[in-house]
């Protein structure tokens, strides 16, 4: 199995404490995170694109440019690229660039993004958001893979022989594609044979496993070999301690804090109370062996092999959140790398290999 820390950059004060750091704070905390999960031996961090409050994640290319300058190893991840908001030429020209920056250690998880004030931002309707992403995904895939292309989009100007620069270093990049609850993501990662990442964050997992199931379905609908199947999971929250006695109560507060953050932003939350969040959400709450087992009753439902943490802090302290993603690699990792197979997973890319970790 592997492990993803991935953020939001959500901008917002510390749910326990109320304080809020600065916009300049924020993304070195960001940057810190992502040096911390190199450090502790993650195997990718992601980054997420929103444009609307309370988030700050508007270039993902330009952060993890910035990460990729001061790591030499993790892969580095969009959390997604809301492709039905971009123009996916002006995408390619910035990924194929941060491809070549980060030393081939890029992916993309794509999707069509979520949120009102985004969509009036981007002049995009609710009608055409999906077929935009589709359609961007189509010529994003096209530009990568061809030098020239001759393309006419519904929701962009032509192409006539048209050449794309930079050439991207890997050939092709992996692009996973994000699902929370529609089956449109997931049909199209079946259609072009692409790994699946499953929200899994805020509803029990019934809708998320029934969503996995039909890309089963579709994958071998489309003729592809059920054996290459890949599929990534999130989760709601961790915080593991050395007793689910002391990892609850840490936690609780944290639970409660971010209710109430939820249901000042209108959000109605999906779970009533902390002991029901515990039991019936993704989020990995308790001792080390309690999380390898929940772990592994999600793996039951939805087979996945990658699976991501939350890179922040999000109420806890900066000591605390250390100590638990320590735990997490020392006492948990290994048994689920051992027990849970790994997914196909790139190396390190021989080309130009002195640019990993060396952008100044």
């Amino acid at each position: 199995m592997k492990f993803l820390a991935i953020t939001l950059i959500v901008h917002a004060p510390d749910p326990i404490t109320g304080l809020q750091k600065s916009t300049t704070e924020r993304f070195r905390e960001v940057i810190g995170n992502a040096l911390l999960a190199e450090e502790l031996g993650f195997d990718g961090f992601g980054v997420g694109e929103r444009h609307e409050r309370p988030f700050i994640s508007s270039s993902p290319p330009v952060t993890l440019s910035h990460i990729a300058a001061l790591t030499s190893r993790i892969r580095l991840f969009t959390a997604v690229t809301t492709l039905s908001l971009l123009d996916p030429v002006r995408a390619y020209e910035d990924y194929a660039t941060l491809d070549h920056l980060s030393g081939g250690r890029l992916e993309l998880i794509i999707g069509k993004g979520n949120g009102a004030a985004q969509r009036e931002l981007f002049s995009v309707t609710p009608e055409d958001q999906w077929e935009r992403n589709a359609e961007s995904y189509r010529l994003f895939r096209e530009i990568w893979r061809n030098p020239v292309v001759t393309a006419t989009p519904r929701f962009r100007p032509p192409l006539r022989d048209a050449e794309v620069w930079p050439r991207p270093l890997q050939q092709p990049i992996r692009v996973w594609h994000g699902s929370a609850t529609s089956k449109e993501s997931v049909d199209l990662a079946a259609r072009y044979g692409d790994p699946l990442f499953s929200a899994n964050v805020t509803n029990p997992i019934e809708p998320y496993a029934e969503l996995v199931g039909y890309y089963r379905e579709r994958w071998a609908h489309y003729g592809h070999d059920p054996a290459g199947v890949v599929v990534g999971a999130g989760t709601a929250g961790y915080y593991a301690a050395r007793s689910s006695q002391d990892a609850l109560a840490v936690y609780r507060p944290v639970f409660t804090a971010q209710h109430a953050f939820q249901q000042r932003l209108g959000l109605q939350p999906v779970f009533a109370d902390f002991d029901d969040f515990v039991a019936r959400s993704s989020a990995l709450i308790g001792s080390p062996q309690q999380v390898i087992d929940k772990v592994h009753r999600y793996h039951d439902r939805l087979g996945h092999s990658v699976m991501h943490l939350h890179a922040d802090a999000g109420g806890l302290t900066d000591a605390q959140h250390r100590a638990s993603l320590e735990l997490f690699q020392s006492d948990i990792a290994p048994v689920l790398r051992r027990e849970i197979p790994d997914p196909p997973w790139p190396g390190e890319t021989a080309a130009d290999p002195a640019l990993a970790g060396s952008v100044t």
